[in-house]
């Protein structure tokens, strides 16, 4: 009989369900995920919605790291693959669409843009980050048209369930909108990575609790937990300089991370613990600039603990 996988987690000494374990489970071995830069606008940068996008996305629509050289899409890949063989042997890899709003686009669009991503048998899946209200029925049958050649990811921006930070973030729709998405793609069969920030004015320890036991309570399959980065080409930015307001310790971050994957159903793969700001634009925390410091913190703070994933929290069910 196959152990439930909260039990595996403990009998296995490993704190939570990571995104490579999942891929290693998925796919047989270690996946390498190529960050692409897909050529998107967003609705809230594009006057649609409005014209400077959320609070906190830089200039680069939150994918500093994506490549974006002007490339054709096939180029983008072979480029980040090859980076990729040449460090680390890599053989298998997610294309990641990150920056801006890879869902908004015409479906013709789309289907062009998602194929030319698989280049050769190496490609075994794409990861598209976007928002919930750029999921609608064109959309979805784009996907589904793309998840029979390939695995297909949605990952959908949340942030918060709060409707005051979502006012202030300037997401742009309200909590239903996401619901809907949700159900939508469950309906497809997508399987759903949902992004958190943590630390975000004016949000106390509770109302981010209720934010990660809301998303958890239904069914997707994945999650990302984001430190709030004061990036100096954000309006967060000039926000925080007018209106300073308190920064997580990397202490409080470390606690707070453990204590949130301890009411994570044990199903749901952890695809981040944190995140990376470029050292050039970073204003505030200074303290994630040493990334492996801080997981090696949560790591140990697990330890400390006994604690892993879904210990308070009855096994996921779909």
């Amino acid at each position: 009989m196959r152990l439930p996988k909260q039990l595996l987690i403990a009998s296995n000494h490993k704190p939570f369900y990571s995104l490579s374990d999942f891929y290693k489970e998925t796919y047989g071995e270690k996946v390498y995920k190529i960050a692409i830069d897909g050529g998107f606008t967003c609705p809230n940068r594009d006057g649609s919605l409005h014209s400077s996008g959320c609070i906190f996305c830089s200039s680069s629509g939150s994918g500093d790291f994506a490549s974006r050289k002007s490339l054709n899409m096939e180029e983008k890949v072979k480029q980040g693959k090859q980076l990729l063989v040449t460090k680390t042997k890599a053989e298998k890899f997610i294309v990641y669409f990150q920056s801006y709003t890879n869902t908004y686009d015409t479906p013709d669009n789309l289907s062009t843009i998602y194929n030319s991503a698989l280049i050769d048998d190496s490609i075994v899946g794409l990861s598209i980050a976007t928002r919930p209200d750029c999921i609608d029925k064109d959309v979805i049958n784009v996907l589904k048209e793309l998840k029979l050649k390939t695995d297909v990811y949605i990952e959908l921006g949340l942030q918060s369930i709060h409707e005051s930070s979502a006012t202030f973030i300037r997401r742009g729709y309200d909590l239903p909108i996401y619901d809907q998405a949700v159900q939508m793609l469950n309906d497809a069969g997508i399987p759903i990575i949902t992004h958190v920030i943590i630390g975000l004015p004016h949000e106390t320890r509770d109302d981010i609790i209720n934010t990660v036991n809301y998303i958890t309570s239904q069914n997707i399959q994945g999650i990302k937990l984001q430190l709030l980065h004061i990036l100096t080409d954000t309006d967060l930015y000039k926000y925080y300089l007018e209106h300073p307001f308190p920064i997580l310790s990397e202490a409080d971050y470390i606690q707070l991370v453990v204590d949130l994957i301890e009411i994570i159903p044990s199903d749901i793969v952890i695809h981040r613990l944190t995140g990376d700001g470029p050292k050039d634009l970073l204003h505030e925390p200074k303290w994630s600039l040493n990334k492996r410091h801080v997981l090696n913190g949560i790591s140990k703070k697990f330890k400390e603990l006994n604690a892993y994933q879904g210990r308070l929290k009855e096994v996921h069910n779909d």
